[in-house]
């Protein structure tokens, strides 16, 4: 008789596009999740409070898997690299959460897809990389969609776009380190260290700000700590599928989601402006993609011989 094959041997049978599409999918519902039970518990607790709770719990539904494999998944070869990955982690997690209680879901969303213009930018400023045209007009692509979704001028911009692009920012960096992680370690032991480290960082500025919490507070943070641990596994079995640049472009289905989510629990309703701004940077992120793709795959010619 067949075995019932766990759902991420299923997914690995599938060709490396369509896996990161659904880790990324993934991913994108268990954060937003999470996202909406910080926004719910934000007037009680301090952001730094929720970031802590939020790894302690998250770490303690990756105890189980620790004991399966014998302490193995504890084994790495990059502590640094993990040590800087919690940095980020609890760094984007404050501006997210932050964000979350101040704008929709979708907002949130949108302004996150300007990850790959961030990117690219980051490269051309900081790696020195060529940028010739169709790379600058996806970078303004990408800058007009995200001028849209905020409409300076025209809506009220408060902290929380701030906070929302300071995530962004973060994610760019992070996404780098992921990827770079994953040729070291197993996307499991990838996703450990992170509350691991996250813990560290959030737990001196939380005892500044710390509220005891409540039993039904609790409860949340466990559910919180579950979908915390499952954005990771996620989150690292997609970077560990395929290229960066494909998984970042798969990210543009967390919008639907997003905005789901926020209209089911909070009445959410997203303006039309986050849509049309979504779909140009969306636009533009395929356009980026499909420049550094072919960068790669065409081979640099080389001058003739003597």
């Amino acid at each position: 008789m067949a075995v019932a094959l766990p759902i991420a041997d299923l997914v690995n049978r599938l060709p490396a596009a369509a896996q990161a599409g659904i880790w990324m999918t993934s991913a994108g519902a268990t954060f937003t999740g999470m996202m909406a039970i910080a926004k719910h518990v934000s007037p009680d607790l301090h952001v730094f409070e929720i970031s802590l709770l939020r790894a302690v719990f998250g770490l303690m539904f990756m105890v189980p898997f620790v004991v399966r494999h014998r302490m193995n998944a504890l084994r790495t070869r990059n502590t640094p690299g993990l040590m800087l990955r919690g940095a980020l982690a609890f760094g984007t997690n404050v501006c997210l959460f932050s964000a979350a209680a101040l704008i929709a879901f979708a907002d949130i969303a949108a302004i996150a897809f300007t990850r790959p213009i961030f990117a690219s930018l980051a490269a051309i400023v900081v790696l020195h990389e060529t940028a010739r045209g169709r790379r600058w007009t996806a970078i303004a692509a990408g800058f007009t969609g995200a001028m849209i979704v905020v409409r300076p001028g025209f809506a009220d911009i408060n902290a929380g776009v701030a906070f929302a692009f300071g995530a962004v920012a973060l994610q760019v960096v992070n996404s780098v380190l992921l990827k770079y992680l994953t040729y070291s370690d197993s996307p499991d032991t990838i996703a450990l260290y992170q509350p691991i480290y996250s813990i560290p960082f959030a737990l001196v500025p939380a005892l500044f700000v710390w509220v005891t919490p409540t039993w039904e507070h609790v409860a949340w943070f466990v559910l919180m700590g579950f979908l915390g641990m499952l954005t990771q596994r996620a989150l690292s079995r997609a970077y560990a599928s395929a290229d960066a640049s494909l998984v970042v472009a798969m990210d543009f289905m967390r919008l639907p989601v997003a905005a789901l989510i926020g209209f089911a629990f909070f009445s959410q309703v997203p303006v039309v402006w986050v849509w049309v701004g979504g779909a140009v940077i969306v636009a533009s992120t395929i356009l980026l993609t499909r420049r550094e793709t072919r960068a790669v795959d065409v081979p640099t010619p080389r001058p003739p011989a003597g």
